[in-house]
């Protein structure tokens, strides 16, 4: 077995956790199976950095001339992308093309972009900045809802914790779902979430209104997702003509009426699968989909997961 080498790209004002959190899953990785990953750490001078919340990291090295054929190069996000410095840029123009495997996290992906090591392809970034990094570098295709998207040999991430993720979902490319699957119960995440699992919850992703009528509809939808929630019916709630209902909505909170249900259907089942027992046909009828089959088809095209696959995956096993 080929032994994969895991470059930290270090720098001042990085997120520890953008370091650590992946960190811990190869090494986690490494001691289920010596040999697979050589883990270093690096900044640009070999000299220590001072993280975005004072925590002082001491790399290994300094960022040489080489990559390895099989490096897994990974630039973590922080404070210290906001003015990124021109010289760690560079580094990563001439050498990122090398890595067998090129990965950001969080705001590691602004880092890449100014590379151009994005262009032309699909990335997100944490869900604050993919507004920045759509402006600033038009030839990135950003998406803002996933956790993680992975094009080719590049693999971004969104904020913080989802650097976990992606993490664990490279451990099971390369050892399999077992070896990720026994480091993510360890680290107490469980199992690994999908990439193209949503960013943030519905109440999160959508603006909350500002004026009454279309504050109070959206907590009806949260609160009854199994009841009549077309357009109709929530326009009758607030007292407005349908069409006007809906521009107004959209206006309000971002987003249109169904696209809102839609996401609210989905984290209510997804809570129900997650922390209940509840047989799937029960789920399916309270979350407001009323059949097996709707839910299943609606899950599939958000998670790329069944929910019964979705359950067994992010369900914590039984204690023994």
């Amino acid at each position: 077995m080929t032994q994969r080498t895991v470059l930290f790209a270090l720098f001042d004002a990085v997120q520890s956790l953008d370091v650590t959190g992946p960190l811990e899953v190869f090494a986690g990785a490494e001691k289920h199976k010596p040999g697979t990953y050589d883990i270093r750490t690096a900044s640009l001078d070999g000299a220590p950095v001072r993280s975005s919340s004072g925590l002082t990291l001491a790399p290994d090295q300094a960022l040489g001339d080489r990559l390895d054929a099989h490096t897994t190069l990974v630039v973590p996000g922080g404070q210290g992308t906001r003015t990124p410095n021109p010289d760690l840029v560079e580094w990563l123009r001439e050498h990122g093309p090398r890595a067998e495997r090129l990965v950001s996290v969080c705001t590691g992906a602004i880092l890449l972009a100014a590379a151009g090591l994005l262009d032309g392809r699909r990335a997100t970034t944490h869900w604050a900045y993919c507004g920045k990094l759509a402006r600033d570098h038009p030839g990135v295709e950003v998406d803002p809802d996933p956790i993680y998207v992975r094009d080719g040999h590049v693999a971004t991430s969104a904020g913080v914790t989802s650097g976990i993720d992606l993490a664990l979902a490279l451990v099971e490319e390369d050892l399999g779902r077992d070896v990720a699957l026994g480091i993510a119960r360890h680290l107490v995440v469980f199992l690994r979430r999908p990439g193209n699992q949503a960013q943030f919850s519905a109440q999160l992703a959508a603006q909350t209104a500002q004026r009454e009528p279309f504050r109070e509809v959206q907590r009806w939808i949260t609160e009854h997702p199994d009841t009549d929630l077309t357009v109709e019916a929530l326009a009758a709630r607030a007292s407005l003509s349908p069409r006007h209902f809906a521009r107004a909505f959209q206006a309000e909170t971002g987003m249109t009426p169904g696209r809102y249900v839609d996401r609210v259907r989905l984290e209510h089942a997804r809570r129900l699968l997650e922390d209940t027992g509840d047989g799937i046909e029960e789920i399916s009828r309270s979350s407001g989909y009323g059949t097996p089959e709707a839910m299943r088809r609606a899950f599939l095209k958000a998670l790329g997961a069944a929910p019964a696959e979705y359950r067994r995956r992010f369900r914590p096993a039984p204690a023994r």
